[in-house]
């Protein structure tokens, strides 16, 4: 377990309402004990995938989206594969952003580029208007964002962070059975009664929640339908419509 951090600190000055911005480069298995903080964050994950547990969700922040976290929310995480991500921590008596809930974002490319200025220029004179440029576009992602619930029966969930790992794996429950060393049957009940969903149902959100971050870094439809696990771009886009109610360009980048 390793992780690399580099602190930008930006709340020397008194109107600034970030405190800090810190870039990781993280290796798996990372993971981090539950915990909380004063002031509230945003977790970006910028090449890697995150696991992040409140006390009532769990949450995968997979490449290109970001989490908000309000201060005093009890978590914890995990990094899926190794890449790098960004924590930002806000002023809470500054920060204009006043979501009481852990809220999803997707970093577009505004947003991404702003945070690396203000990291890489953390004392140019234009800094007050970057701020304010960034929290004009960190919007929260819109209410049919996926949500993707996490079992907690030890089979299934093998089997759910192995698929969040590589949601392209095209291995039917059939074979995750013998794997884990039990009945189909046995699992198709349990994941109905843990996620409330088939299994089938689950790997779809996993993959087009996985698509999303593909999308937002520019990837193609095609690429991104390969990406996770189907052969058909068709296919693939109509799972995603099912899914979130747009088509995959919706989330793409402009």
């Amino acid at each position: 377990m390793s992780v690399m951090v580099q602190v930008t600190a930006l709340g020397e000055g008194a109107a600034s309402p970030i405190l800090s911005i810190e870039h990781q480069h993280a290796h798996p298995p990372l993971q981090v004990a539950p915990h909380t903080h004063s002031e509230p964050m945003l977790l970006w994950a910028s090449t890697t995938s995150v696991t992040l547990r409140t006390v009532s969700h769990d949450w995968l922040v997979p490449p290109g989206h970001g989490l908000w976290l309000p201060g005093r929310v009890e978590h914890t995480g995990t990094t899926r594969h190794a890449g790098e991500l960004c924590v930002i921590r806000f002023m809470a008596t500054r920060c204009p952003i006043d979501w009481v809930q852990p809220t999803g974002v997707a970093v577009q490319p505004l947003l991404r580029e702003l945070i690396r200025y203000l990291r890489a220029e953390p004392d140019a004179a234009s800094r007050r208007h970057a701020e304010a440029l960034l929290f004009d576009v960190l919007l929260p992602l819109p209410t049919h964002s996926i949500q993707v619930p996490m079992p907690a029966e030890p089979r299934l969930r093998t089997i759910t962070e192995r698929l969040i790992d590589s949601p392209g794996d095209q291995r039917e429950l059939t074979m995750w059975a013998a794997e884990v060393h039990s009945g189909v049957r046995t699992l198709s009940r349990l994941f109905l009664a843990e996620t409330g969903l088939t299994f089938s149902q689950w790997r779809t959100r996993v993959r087009v929640r996985a698509a999303v971050g593909h999308l937002a870094i520019g990837a193609s439809v095609k690429a991104t339908a390969r990406a996770v696990g189907y052969r058909k771009p068709s296919a693939f886009i109509a799972a995603f419509q099912r899914v979130t109610g747009q088509t995959p360009g919706t989330y793409g980048v402009e």
